[in-house]
Order: structure tokens, then C-alpha cells, then sequence
């Protein structure tokens, strides 16, 4: 009876290391393009990446309460996609698998660093209440739809000419990274309105993001000038703070 369980045992483990051996015998397609993990990892995509990291914080802040520094995170965030193109084109010998996925994932991290976070932000500065959910949905649905037609057109127009974008059609998205840091000035100082300046605000660029306006898109100096912006108004709110905190 022991002999019997005995070679019962022995094939078992046959069995299972054939197995394992089959499993590592097997390589899907996808881990023969990147061995290591599906996607692309270069220099390229690291500040899409650390946006997206900075938006999901900014998330964690909002809905613990803390919205000053989800404010923080939203302008950082802005700072990424300020540069992360520019960033990307540097490299001059891109697939066009990876170019591909720049544009997509970066669209992907606008949704949630300034479609989702925004619409977060408000709730934790006061907008609690049911009826506040129509104006939040509404936000995050045209920031979903500006991205989705901003990516088709693009990629159309690209395939025309390769000219360089001169105007966008809608407020771009990423605008938020300026717009909601400057509406929460007032809520930083207990202004008893702010939250329905905050609102009216969301309304106002939800409206935009699907409205067919042409707006300039921002050369050099205009990129310096944004830059400028959002790190004195980052600064400001870390120094007022600060000073609140030990005064």
C-alpha cells in the first residue's frame, strides 16, 4: 500500500514539473516585443507617468479632506503635461507604436489629472450635496469628450499635413491646471461664496471644452508665462500655509 502511494506521489511531481516546464516553455507575443511587462517604459513617457501618479494623490488628498493639496497635485500635474511632448519628441528615432501610446496615455492621464481631480476638488471644498452630481458628470463627461474628438482630429490632421497646430478647437482640457488653482484663492481665504465661484467655474469650462472656439495655442512665451503662473500660485498657497501653520 506504502509502494502504491509512493509511485502515486512520484507522478504527481512528474506531472507538475512538465507542467512548469510548458509554462516557461510558452512566451505570449506580447513578452516578445518587451520581455519584462506590456508597455513602454523609456524616458519618453516618464512625466505622463509621474502626472498621472500626482492627479491619483491629488484624488487621495480631495477625498481625505485636504484639498489645498489636492490643488498641488493639479498644478503639478499641469507642470508634466507642459512638458511631456516636448519631452517625447526629443527622441528622434521613435516607433510609431510608441508615438501612438504617448498620445493615448496622455490623454488618459489628462481624464484624471484635470477631468476627474477638478470635479473632486469641488467636492471637498463644500459641493456635497445631490444636485451638485449633475454639474460634476457634466464636467468630467465633456473633458472625456474633448479628449476623444482632439485625438481623432489630430491624428487625421497628421496624416494631412505636418504642420504645427496653430489654434485649438475648445478650451483644451489641461486649462484646468490654471482655472481651478486660481478659483480656489478664495476658498483658501474663507471666502463665504468661494465654492459657488468654484462651480460656476466648472460649469463655465464643461460649456468650453465642447464649444467650437478656436483658442491660440501657446507658443514659447506663452508656455513660459503659463510656468510662471501656476509656480507662484503654488508657492503662494505652500507660503501662506507655512506661515498659518507656525504663526
Amino acid at each position: 500500500m506504502r509502494a502504491v502511494c509512493l509511485r502515486k506521489t512520484w507522478l504527481w511531481q512528474m506531472l507538475l514539473r512538465m507542467a512548469l516546464i510548458d509554462c516557461l516553455r510558452f512566451r505570449p507575443p506580447l513578452f516578445e516585443r518587451n520581455a519584462d511587462m506590456i508597455g513602454f517604459y523609456n524616458y519618453t513617457v516618464w512625466l505622463t507617468y509621474l502626472g498621472m501618479i500626482s492627479g491619483v494623490s491629488g484624488l487621495w488628498f480631495a477625498a481625505t479632506g485636504k484639498p489645498l493639496f489636492a490643488v498641488l497635485c493639479l498644478l503639478f500635474a499641469g507642470f508634466c503635461d507642459l512638458f511631456d511632448g516636448k519631452v517625447a519628441r526629443t527622441k528622434k528615432d521613435r516607433t510609431d507604436e510608441e508615438r501612438r501610446y504617448g498620445i493615448e496615455i496622455d490623454s488618459l492621464s489628462d481624464l484624471i489629472c484635470f477631468g476627474v481631480l477638478p470635479a473632486a476638488i469641488g467636492f471637498s471644498i463644500g459641493l456635497k450635496n445631490w444636485y451638485w452630481i449633475p454639474l460634476f458628470c457634466a464636467y468630467v463627461l465633456t473633458a472625456l469628450i474633448r479628449l476623444g474628438y482632439y485625438n481623432v482630429t489630430e491624428e487625421s490632421r497628421q496624416k494631412k499635413t505636418k504642420e504645427v497646430r496653430r489654434f485649438y478647437q475648445g478650451l483644451p482640457v489641461t486649462s484646468a491646471a490654471i482655472i481651478f488653482p486660481l478659483a480656489f484663492i478664495p476658498v483658501f481665504f474663507d471666502v463665504s461664496f468661494a465654492a459657488y465661484i468654484y462651480a460656476a467655474l466648472i460649469g463655465l469650462a464643461a460649456l468650453f471644452f465642447v464649444t467650437p472656439i478656436r483658442v491660440l495655442k501657446p507658443r514659447k512665451a506663452g508656455i513660459y508665462v503659463m510656468l510662471a503662473i501656476g509656480a507662484a500660485i503654488g508657492l503662494f498657497f505652500l507660503a501662506t500655509y507655512v506661515y498659518r501653520l507656525f504663526a
